[in-house]
């Protein structure tokens, strides 16, 4: 199983990082990425463990950070859709496929 960020959730996860970098120094930016790379690693085990929503895509929370991967599963790849802040616009990545 491999995992694709589509490239809007690329721009979520180096936005967060820039925000935590910016205000908490560079070590909290590497921490929310080694907190995204623990995610991923989990959902490359276990595609499934995210809660679903609506349309087949799924919501893993991570854990130290106020934000969930938002994603689907097809055959062999987790597609990552958004990295989604828990609070901010909420269900703003539902068009992105």
């Amino acid at each position: 199983m491999i995992y694709e960020l589509h490239p809007e959730a690329e721009s979520d996860l180096r936005e967060a990082a820039e925000y935590y970098r910016e205000r908490a120094g560079t070590a909290f930016a590497q921490a929310f990425f080694a907190e995204f790379e623990h995610s991923m690693n989990l959902l490359l085990q276990y595609p499934l463990l995210g809660a679903l929503r609506l349309h087949g895509k799924r919501r893993l929370v991570m854990k130290h950070f106020p934000y969930s991967v938002i994603y689907t599963v097809a055959a062999q790849e987790i597609r990552v859709l958004a990295i989604a802040h828990q609070s901010r616009r909420p269900s703003y990545w539902q068009k992105r496929r």
